[in-house]
């Protein structure tokens, strides 16, 4: 496949996730599934020859990536821009918590506001972040395919906001699995595409 490549792969399972707890960036390790997860990933990613590996600097995403790492004798970057979407006062809760506690901003958030409130990175600015990351990746490294290691919601909302989808059909796009991934191809007469949606 011709072209500069850029893989989102997300983190693997962690115990909040397990609970539905917003992680947010709060800086949650992974669990022993998770780390099965990214060990099984990681060697079918090592198989695609990256020639960049970046992970955000929390640890969940962290220790994913060096599995990865690992099989390739690299040690990969860390950039904090590829963190989660920061959740203010709604991260350590759950789903139920929130609704009690905090109405107004969850209501918004399942409006699909972009900016409910409540500490909420807007989406806005969740894109805006990614996609640098990802456009500097594919600078560097031009023709070759970069991994980089991150989170659900920053991949959905980071590729989205890259390929300039309206906020008003991101609903139309469902959740990233731990360890799944996304894929974006560059090329200079199409410019970005997407290749592959939650793929494992």
């Amino acid at each position: 496949m011709s072209g500069t490549r850029i893989i989102l792969w997300r983190h693997g399972n962690t115990d909040w996730n397990a609970e539905h707890r917003v992680q947010g960036q709060t800086d949650v390790p992974l669990n022993d599934l998770g780390r099965r997860q990214a060990a099984e990933a990681a060697a079918k990613l090592a198989l695609l020859k990256p020639a960049a590996l970046v992970s955000s600097d929390l640890q969940r995403a962290a220790r994913t990536a060096d599995a990865l790492g690992d099989i390739l004798d690299v040690r990969p970057e860390r950039d904090a821009r590829l963190r989660e979407r920061g959740f203010g006062l709604w991260e350590t809760f759950t789903t139920p918590e929130i609704k009690e506690r905090f109405p107004v901003s969850r209501a918004k958030f399942e409006a699909a506001d972009p900016d409910p409130g409540d500490g909420i990175e807007s989406l806005h600015d969740l894109g805006k972040r990614m996609s640098e990351v990802i456009r500097e990746a594919a600078e560097r490294h031009p023709g070759e395919l970069s991994i980089l290691t991150t989170h659900g919601g920053s991949i959905k909302y980071g590729s989205a906001y890259l390929l300039g989808i309206p906020e008003d059909l991101l609903h139309r796009f469902g959740p990233i699995g731990n360890c799944h991934w996304v894929e974006l191809l560059f090329d200079e007469k199409h410019g970005w595409r997407l290749a592959a949606y939650n793929a494992s």
